[in-house]
């Protein structure tokens, strides 16, 4: 018996997920749950383990394939038996002169209802994959369904392009021949192109106006400019401003880190501590603890802060759970773990989902202040920049202390500011008298 291998559901939001490579080869054994292919979701990179044991036998979708989840990607069998399934009915329907028609549709005519796109689920799947507007296309297959062999002769006529170049084309009206590919872009049509052409009209971009290279916006990337974009168009965004004194935090970070000193896979960052005190902050004022659902500002039982996490494959923003039950020990052990597997591509799909609250420290880039954006559907996120020694005045006397800059950016629909503006203050009295914590 054959096994199709699909794509699974690796997450509450995945719907979707990119091939990055086999660790199998076509004709080798496996068995089952053996690492059989890397994919790339939204959130992570993550191993899928082989269905059942047996011999690769296929690989429907090579590496850089982008799928939908639940497609067959690739076939296992203990021989050379038929595949079974929805792979059996389209190597059936491949090799039908009319084309994949079920035995029904032969004895009947399909009678579509009119106005309604029929195409087949292999069809959706390859134009969705391409970027191909079903709308432009002519079914061949029984009572005008679009076939895949559609697409793909749709393809065959058009110029190579990605998936991105073409929607966006279709979106703006333009003919994908007009547009000039970039030099080593694989003589791909991209969407810098089709920008050009719509920008200038036919006229192709200048020399001097060629970019030196393109990538995709895909995977993490796309994700991130989806979230951010949506974030900038649709919260009232405020972003609030105060400068604190961190010479207590110093302090208890040398204590803490002294006590625990010998303790495996443990260091208390200044990260880890501030944790603590947003995670405080948010239980004794959880209307910062909260998003908007529809037309509901939805307060949140738990309290889970996220950390912006700078990786190869973008930024990720790992959530520490029940932060406000947890000791700074706990929290540091937990953040070490999050950010190790966020930077090695080995992200958990529930490190990643779940979060009320961000944090976002650019303080170990020289970064003083800056203007964070909201992680939608979050009320609020902090931006932290660094601990610099600055002239202040303190009890009444010109000194130097360790000063550091907080900016609190909110959703005014959810929050005023007065009352972002307390909140913001109890956290920089908890980051200034850190023993509060105990209280």
């Amino acid at each position: 018996m054959a096994v199709e291998v699909i794509l699974p559901v690796l997450g509450e939001t995945m719907d979707e997920g990119t091939i990055v490579r086999w660790l199998v080869e076509v004709g080798q054994a496996v068995e089952k749950g053996d690492p059989l292919y890397e994919v790339e979701t939204d959130k992570a990179l993550l191993e899928v383990e082989a269905p059942a044991a047996g011999v690769l036998r296929e690989i429907l979708e090579p590496a850089g394939s982008t799928v939908p989840v639940l497609a067959v990607v690739g076939v296992i069998s203990n021989g050379d038996e038929e595949v079974t399934g929805q792979r059996a009915e389209a190597e059936r329907a491949a090799k039908s002169p009319a084309g994949p028609a079920t035995a029904a549709s032969a004895s009947k005519p399909a009678s579509p209802k009119k106005d309604r796109l029929v195409a087949s689920p292999r069809a959706r799947r390859l134009a969705s994959k391409h970027g191909v507007d079903l709308t432009e296309l002519k079914g061949s297959g029984p009572g005008g369904r679009i076939v895949e062999r559609d697409v793909q002769a749709h393809l065959g006529a058009q110029p190579a392009a990605t998936p991105m170049a073409r929607k966006y084309a279709a979106h703006h009206g333009i003919d994908l021949a007009e547009a000039t590919p970039v030099p080593r872009s694989g003589k791909r049509v991209t969407k810098t192109d089709v920008e050009a052409v719509l920008a200038k009209g036919s006229h192709a971009a200048s020399d001097d106006q060629l970019p030196t290279a393109t990538q995709p916006l895909s995977g993490i990337r796309a994700v991130i400019a989806e979230r951010m974009s949506a974030s900038a168009h649709t919260t009232a965004r405020v972003t609030l401003t105060t400068e604190v004194d961190g010479t207590d935090l110093v302090r208890l970070r040398e204590v803490l880190n002294a006590h625990l000193d010998g303790v495996p896979g443990i260091k208390v960052a200044y990260t880890d501590v501030l944790v603590a005190v947003v995670a405080r902050s948010l239980e004794e004022f959880p209307y910062m603890n909260a998003r908007l659902t529809g037309e509901q500002i939805e307060q949140l039982a738990s309290v889970n802060v996220g950390l912006a996490v700078d990786t190869d494959r973008g930024l990720l923003v790992p959530v520490v759970r029940d932060a406000n039950h947890m000791t700074i020990a706990e929290i540091a052990s937990a953040v070490r773990e999050l950010a190790a597997r966020a930077r090695s591509g080995k992200s958990l799909p529930d490190d990643l989902t779940g979060g009320t609250f961000t944090i976002t420290n650019l303080g170990m880039y020289g970064i003083d202040a800056f203007t964070p954006i909201i992680n939608p559907p979050e009320c609020a996120i902090l931006g932290v920049g660094r601990l610099r020694e600055t002239a202040v005045v303190h009890e009444g006397c010109v000194c130097a202390r360790p000063m550091m800059v907080l900016s609190l950016t909110f959703d005014h629909r959810l929050v005023d500011g007065a009352p972002a503006a307390r909140f913001l203050q109890r956290i920089a009295q908890l980051i200034e008298e850190p023993y509060l914590l105990l209280a």
